[in-house]
Protein backbone atom coordinates (compact mmCIF):
# COMPACT_ATOMS: atom_id res chain seq x y z
CA UNK A 1 0.00 0.00 0.00
CA UNK A 2 1.30 3.45 -0.90
CA UNK A 3 2.03 5.82 1.97
CA UNK A 4 1.40 9.55 1.97
CA UNK A 5 2.17 12.59 4.08
CA UNK A 6 -0.56 15.19 4.50
CA UNK A 7 0.90 18.66 3.93
CA UNK A 8 -0.83 21.90 4.94
CA UNK A 9 0.78 24.94 3.32
CA UNK A 10 -0.40 28.40 2.24
CA UNK A 11 -3.96 27.54 3.23
CA UNK A 12 -4.05 24.39 1.09
CA UNK A 13 -3.79 20.66 1.77
CA UNK A 14 -1.94 18.16 -0.39
CA UNK A 15 -1.21 14.44 -0.07
CA UNK A 16 2.45 13.82 -0.84
CA UNK A 17 3.58 10.31 -1.77
CA UNK A 18 6.48 8.91 0.23
CA UNK A 19 9.43 7.89 -1.94
CA UNK A 20 12.44 5.80 -0.88
CA UNK A 21 15.83 7.51 -0.96
CA UNK A 22 17.55 4.40 0.40
CA UNK A 23 16.70 1.44 2.66
CA UNK A 24 16.63 3.68 5.74
CA UNK A 25 14.94 6.85 4.48
CA UNK A 26 11.83 7.99 2.64
CA UNK A 27 11.02 11.56 1.63
CA UNK A 28 7.69 13.12 0.79
CA UNK A 29 7.58 14.09 -2.90
CA UNK A 30 6.61 17.76 -3.21
CA UNK A 31 6.05 18.68 -6.85
CA UNK A 32 4.52 22.03 -7.78
CA UNK A 33 4.44 21.32 -11.53
CA UNK A 34 0.85 21.47 -12.85
CA UNK A 35 -0.53 22.59 -9.46
CA UNK A 36 -1.31 26.19 -10.35
CA UNK A 37 -3.41 26.80 -7.24
CA UNK A 38 -0.55 25.68 -4.97
CA UNK A 39 2.06 27.64 -6.91
CA UNK A 40 0.09 30.89 -6.74
CA UNK A 41 -0.73 30.48 -3.05
CA UNK A 42 2.88 29.68 -2.05
CA UNK A 43 4.31 32.50 -4.16
CA UNK A 44 1.88 34.94 -2.54
CA UNK A 45 2.89 33.88 0.97
CA UNK A 46 6.62 33.91 0.20
CA UNK A 47 6.39 37.36 -1.40
CA UNK A 48 4.85 38.64 1.85
CA UNK A 49 7.95 37.66 3.84
CA UNK A 50 10.65 38.15 1.20
CA UNK A 51 13.44 40.63 1.99
CA UNK A 52 13.92 43.57 -0.38
CA UNK A 53 15.50 42.30 -3.57
CA UNK A 54 16.10 43.24 -7.20
CA UNK A 55 16.13 39.82 -8.85
CA UNK A 56 15.17 36.20 -8.09
CA UNK A 57 17.27 33.15 -8.98
CA UNK A 58 16.30 29.48 -8.92
CA UNK A 59 17.72 26.19 -10.17
CA UNK A 60 16.26 24.15 -12.99
CA UNK A 61 13.73 22.60 -12.72
CA UNK A 62 11.40 22.25 -9.73
CA UNK A 63 11.85 25.86 -8.61
CA UNK A 64 10.78 27.28 -11.98
CA UNK A 65 7.01 27.60 -11.40
CA UNK A 66 7.55 29.19 -8.00
CA UNK A 67 10.18 31.69 -9.18
CA UNK A 68 8.06 32.56 -12.21
CA UNK A 69 4.97 33.22 -10.10
CA UNK A 70 6.89 35.20 -7.48
CA UNK A 71 8.34 37.24 -10.34
CA UNK A 72 4.94 37.75 -11.96
CA UNK A 73 3.38 38.90 -8.71
CA UNK A 74 6.26 41.16 -7.63
CA UNK A 75 7.36 42.50 -10.99
CA UNK A 76 10.96 41.41 -10.24
CA UNK A 77 12.98 39.58 -12.91
CA UNK A 78 13.88 35.95 -12.31
CA UNK A 79 16.91 34.04 -13.54
CA UNK A 80 17.13 30.33 -14.12
CA UNK A 81 20.33 28.41 -13.43
CA UNK A 82 20.31 25.69 -16.09
CA UNK A 83 21.47 22.09 -15.61
CA UNK A 84 23.51 22.15 -18.82
CA UNK A 85 25.23 24.74 -20.95
CA UNK A 86 23.04 25.77 -23.89
CA UNK A 87 24.18 26.82 -27.36
CA UNK A 88 22.82 30.33 -26.86
CA UNK A 89 24.89 30.91 -23.72
CA UNK A 90 27.76 33.36 -24.01
CA UNK A 91 30.65 32.89 -21.56
CA UNK A 92 28.66 30.82 -19.03
CA UNK A 93 29.82 30.20 -15.49
CA UNK A 94 29.09 26.94 -13.70
CA UNK A 95 29.08 25.27 -10.31
CA UNK A 96 28.62 21.65 -9.25
CA UNK A 97 25.86 20.48 -6.91
CA UNK A 98 24.81 17.18 -5.32
CA UNK A 99 21.14 17.06 -4.34
CA UNK A 100 19.35 14.53 -2.13
CA UNK A 101 16.84 13.86 -4.94
CA UNK A 102 19.43 13.24 -7.67
CA UNK A 103 21.76 10.25 -7.84
CA UNK A 104 24.69 12.03 -9.49
CA UNK A 105 26.57 15.30 -9.24
CA UNK A 106 24.96 17.98 -11.39
CA UNK A 107 26.14 21.28 -12.78
CA UNK A 108 24.33 24.61 -12.84
CA UNK A 109 25.05 27.30 -15.44
CA UNK A 110 24.19 30.93 -16.02
CA UNK A 111 25.31 32.92 -19.04
CA UNK A 112 26.78 36.40 -19.60
CA UNK A 113 23.36 38.07 -19.85
CA UNK A 114 22.34 36.60 -16.47
CA UNK A 115 25.68 37.52 -14.96
CA UNK A 116 25.16 41.12 -16.07
CA UNK A 117 21.66 41.07 -14.54
CA UNK A 118 23.00 39.84 -11.18
CA UNK A 119 26.02 42.15 -10.91
CA UNK A 120 25.66 44.60 -8.01
CA UNK A 121 22.05 43.44 -7.43
CA UNK A 122 20.23 42.23 -4.31
CA UNK A 123 19.44 38.61 -5.15
CA UNK A 124 16.77 36.37 -3.63
CA UNK A 125 17.42 32.63 -3.94
CA UNK A 126 14.17 30.66 -4.26
CA UNK A 127 13.51 26.91 -4.36
CA UNK A 128 10.63 24.55 -3.75
CA UNK A 129 12.30 22.56 -0.93
CA UNK A 130 15.49 23.13 1.03
CA UNK A 131 16.91 19.91 2.42
CA UNK A 132 20.68 19.50 2.54
CA UNK A 133 21.28 23.06 1.36
CA UNK A 134 23.55 21.95 -1.47
CA UNK A 135 21.41 23.57 -4.18
CA UNK A 136 21.33 26.78 -2.13
CA UNK A 137 25.11 26.73 -1.83
CA UNK A 138 25.50 26.24 -5.57
CA UNK A 139 23.12 29.10 -6.38
CA UNK A 140 24.83 31.34 -3.86
CA UNK A 141 28.17 30.55 -5.49
CA UNK A 142 26.77 31.54 -8.91
CA UNK A 143 25.44 34.81 -7.46
CA UNK A 144 28.81 35.53 -5.85
CA UNK A 145 30.75 34.72 -9.05
CA UNK A 146 28.41 37.07 -10.95
CA UNK A 147 29.05 39.89 -8.48
CA UNK A 148 25.58 39.84 -6.92
CA UNK A 149 24.66 40.07 -3.24
CA UNK A 150 22.47 37.30 -1.81
CA UNK A 151 19.90 38.97 0.46
CA UNK A 152 17.70 35.98 1.17
CA UNK A 153 17.16 32.25 0.78
CA UNK A 154 13.58 31.03 0.57
CA UNK A 155 11.59 27.88 -0.05
CA UNK A 156 8.08 26.61 0.35
CA UNK A 157 9.34 23.79 2.56
CA UNK A 158 12.34 23.12 4.80
CA UNK A 159 12.98 19.40 5.00
CA UNK A 160 14.47 17.63 8.00
CA UNK A 161 17.25 19.53 9.77
CA UNK A 162 16.97 22.42 7.30
CA UNK A 163 13.96 23.58 9.35
CA UNK A 164 16.40 24.44 12.17
CA UNK A 165 18.47 26.78 10.00
CA UNK A 166 18.31 30.48 10.84
CA UNK A 167 19.50 31.69 7.42
CA UNK A 168 16.45 30.58 5.41
CA UNK A 169 12.81 31.60 5.21
CA UNK A 170 10.16 28.97 4.49
CA UNK A 171 6.44 28.37 4.86
CA UNK A 172 6.32 24.90 6.43
CA UNK A 173 8.49 22.10 7.78
CA UNK A 174 8.64 18.80 5.92
CA UNK A 175 9.68 15.80 8.00
CA UNK A 176 12.00 13.01 6.88
CA UNK A 177 10.65 9.48 7.25
CA UNK A 178 13.17 7.06 8.75
CA UNK A 179 12.53 3.32 8.53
Amino acid sequence: MDKYYTLHVAGLTRELPLCPVNEHLDIAAFVMFSDVELTIACATELNKIAPDHDVIITAESKGIPLAYEMSRQSGKKYILARKSAKLYMKAPIRVQVKSITTARIQELYIDKEDIDCLKDKRVLIVDDVISTGESLNALESLVEQAGGNTVGRMAVLAEGEAADRKDILFLEKLPLFFK
